[in-house]
């Protein structure tokens, strides 16, 4: 690692500057310069690299790694004899700002910043036959294989420019800005375009040729991100009636458009007439807000914010299965929320608060022409009340303490079923006979929902040299619908100490013990029932002093253990075969991560001009995530691609530094 920081200002002028370099033998290089007069004018520019390698290891035979046009080879050895791929994306960005004091009471900001992103990173495709999409296609049999999922690295060849300006204003009374921000987003890939052979390897490893229709649908193209772009206007300040009593508000409106024509992407076929999505949205924002001390013991707030998307896309026939027609589906959505909130100080020792919020999310009526496939039913509206309140009290000197207390329900409108083809159907009655819902898998940001939480918190300075923080909280969810499967309850808790020691008048330790649980209980088709539970547990020391008058050393220790358990029963109702399979594997294991870290630094001061500092870090991770294999085996794609992570990682950095100050 190699840096340096230079830093120069003239008094008899104010005008200063910095320069700055971070990292400049490595990947993740920074460049800074910043050139100001103070209360006039202030001009910045910076330079920034970085690069992001994907921790798992992929083996492969695909030709054609990082391109549009990849082709898949199945590996002829088996799984593990391919070559190793590095995905990974390099980020280089440039940014530049200026800013000017144009009055007393006016001020404006413009800033600049454009971002490269190239390189490659985990992307894949698959499908299972016959399926809704592809009727043609068989399923797999003892002589051809009717599914298959391969990994294709997405390409990655962007770039996202973004401005911004504002004007402020600042009175007596009132402080305003307006501003424009603007985002725009170009990818020189539109489309992904594999080639596939006619045969891959089945589920248990066995070259086999593809069911019919299977190799077709394997080498259409995949759409990638198209350009896109967005404009917003807004206007946000505070206005002070009173010394007690201010107002806040903002106003902003957005535009967001979507025009990749699709031929330059790669697609030849769309509906008749229709060479772009013609994608746009209106986002329009209304927020006020009003905080207020009437009294020198009540404290009051309150807030307004209106949220409305608009969803503006052409409906066009986008689908077509057999003699169906389904069109695109327009995502409008509108959110309105509000807060209250009063505090009273009762004494010097005793504080309460009182609070109430209401959040109300419409997400528009259903695009009756389009279709949804993998879900059982939506929602329309969903509204949600929260009440909470909060009691704080000195009880001595030396320890304060403080619960509160949080409870929100969560209802909405009639669930909308799938009608299997074209739009959806109310059901007044989820329960009643025929609905259709008994067996359906609500989502559970849609579903009813109660949830009631409880913190406690204290301060303890038992002696004047040790300091202890105490924090517990303790939260239940619990869901209700009409159906026998999906999310019927979570929970978690959290318990914590901090703790500040000043041995003498030069040494300080300080340290932390942190305990967390969460809990999700949830019936699956199968009549499979599953536990998740997460245990995190962490613990930390530190210490900082000098030993002598130049010199200063510190450091600390931590470590993170964190588990993932799945309890998996059935029901007695559930399939035989189900009920073997568990048997025999014991259901999924868990997942465990550690971590233990160290630390060290030391300076030294020769004189008052000039300090040396030396920062030794080691981080070292055990993870054992059995998504990507278990046991030393790795996920096998069907041309016998292998995905692995290495399940220890360390991590070590040595940092020196210098600085030093001109009189």
């Amino acid at each position: 690692m190699l840096g340096g920081d230079y830093a120069r200002r003239d008094a008899g002028t104010g005008v200063s500057t910095r320069f700055e370099a971070v990292d400049l033998l490595n990947d993740n290089r920074e460049l800074g310069f910043r050139w100001q007069r103070q209360g006039d004018w202030k001009f910045s520019a910076d330079y920034r690299e970085l690069v992001r390698r994907d921790p798992d290891v992929v083996n492969t035979g695909l030709l054609g790694f990082g391109t549009t046009m990849p082709t898949v080879v199945p590996l002829a050895g088996g799984a593990g004899t391919g070559s190793d791929l590095d995905l990974k994306i390099k980020r280089t960005g440039v940014g530049i700002a200026f800013q000017k004091v144009l009055t007393t009471r006016l001020q404006f900001d413009v800033g600049l910043r454009s971002e490269n992103r190239q390189g490659a990173r985990l992307f894949g495709i698959g499908i299972a036959c016959p399926s809704a999409v592809a009727p043609g296609c068989r399923g797999t049999t003892g002589t051809e294989v009717g599914s298959a999922v391969l990994l294709l690295p997405e390409p990655v060849d962007s770039n996202h420019s973004q401005v911004d300006a504002r004007l402020s204003y600042a009175g007596d009374k009132l402080r305003v800005s307006a501003g424009y921000y603007g985002s725009f987003y170009r990818n020189a890939n539109g489309s992904l375009n594999p080639a596939v052979p006619a045969s891959l390897y089945n589920p248990i490893g066995t070259l086999l040729p593809l069911a019919a229709g299977l190799q077709a649908i394997l080498n259409q193209p995949v759409a990638l991100a198209p350009d896109n772009q967005a404009h917003e206007l807004d206007v946000a300040g505070i206005y002070a009636f009173t010394p007690s009593t201010s107002l806040n508000f903002k106003f902003a409106y957005t535009q967001a458009t979507q025009h990749q024509d699709f031929a330059s992407s790669g697609f030849t076929a769309g509906p008749v007439g229709v060479t772009d999505l013609g994608g746009k949205v209106v986002t329009s924002l209304a927020q006020i807000g009003i905080t207020s001390r009437p009294w020198p013991r009540l404290s009051l707030l309150g807030n307004l914010r209106y949220e409305d998307r608009d969803d503006r896309t052409p409906i066009a026939p986008y689908n077509v299965e057999g003699t169906s027609t389904y069109t695109n589906r327009r995502l409008p959505y509108t959110k309105a929320r509000a807060k209250a909130q009063a505090s009273y100080q009762f004494t010097s020792d005793w504080r309460g608060t009182l609070g109430a919020d209401f959040e109300s999310i419409d997400r528009g009526v259903f695009t009756a022409s389009s279709a949804i496939a993998g879900i059982s039913a939506l929602r329309q509206k969903t509204d949600e009340t929260t009440l909470r309140a909060e009691l704080r009290r000195r009880l001595s000197e030396t320890f304060s303490g403080a619960i509160s207390v949080e409870s929100s329900r969560r209802d909405g409108s009639n669930w909308l079923r799938d009608n299997s083809g074209p739009g959806v159907t109310e059901v007044a009655d989820p329960n009643a006979p025929g609905s259709g819902l008994s067996t359906a898998i609500f989502m559970p940001t849609l579903a009813d929902r109660k949830r009631d939480k409880i913190k406690l918190y204290g301060d303890w300075q038992p002696v004047e040299k040790l300091s202890l923080q105490f924090h517990a909280e303790d939260g239940r969810d619990r869901f209700s619908s009409s159906s026998v499967y999906g999310v019927r309850g979570a929970g978690m808790n959290q318990v914590g100490i901090d703790w500040d020691l000043a041995v003498t008048g030069s040494w300080t330790l300080n340290g932390y013990v942190a305990y967390g649980t969460q809990q999700l209980n949830q019936s699956r088709p199968g009549v499979s029932l599953i536990a998740f539970d997460n245990t995190s547990s962490g613990i930390g020391i530190g210490f900082a002093g000098k030993p002598m008058a130049r010199y200063e050393v510190g450091g600390g220790l931590a470590y993170i253990d964190d588990r993932s358990h799945y309890a998996q029963t059935l029901d007695p109702a559930g399939a035989a075969e189900n009920a073997a399979l568990l048997a025999a594997t014991g259901g999924l294991p868990d997942i465990v991560f550690r971590q233990a870290s160290v630390r060290l630094f030391g300076t030294y001061a020769p004189d008052k001009h000039s300090s040396f500092r030396v920062d030794l870090r080691h981080q070292q991770s055990r993870w054992n995530d059995w998504a990507w294999g278990y046991n030393d085996v790795p996920y096998v794609y069907s041309d016998a691609t292998t995905v692995r992570r290495q399940p220890v990682q360390n991590v070590t950095f040595i940092g020196f530094t210098y600085v030093r100050r001109w009189p």
